[in-house]
């Protein structure tokens, strides 16, 4: 199925703003979401309650930062930077050992 998300561009650097964008983008994609809640253990109902859980928006980006051309067809049919997206990653997701943080 074609997704008509190209078609509305968005320029979104507010981490809520690309996460929201993400899921709009992988719903329209039957097998990319699909193999997202395959590979996360979400339920198709479940994922209205877990857009709320910042775990589930960092799940959904490490989903895109981890798999190169998924990540390119995103930022390809939304408009969105690459950047925008590790930002936003970056935002939702825990320090690890490698940022200093822990």
């Amino acid at each position: 199925m074609q997704s008509n998300f190209k078609n509305s561009k968005v320029t979104a650097a507010d981490p809520q703003e690309t996460a929201i964008a993400v899921l709009g983008w992988l719903i329209n994609e039957p097998d990319m979401f699909g193999r997202f809640l395959a590979l996360t253990g979400v339920e198709p109902a479940q994922v209205r309650s877990a857009i709320n859980e910042p775990a589930f928006l960092a799940g959904m980006l490490d989903f895109l930062m981890n798999h190169e051309p998924t990540l390119l067809a995103f930022c390809e049919a939304s408009g969105i930077a690459p950047e925008t997206v590790a930002s936003a990653s970056a935002h939702f997701s825990p320090p690890g050992l490698s940022s200093g943080e822990y």
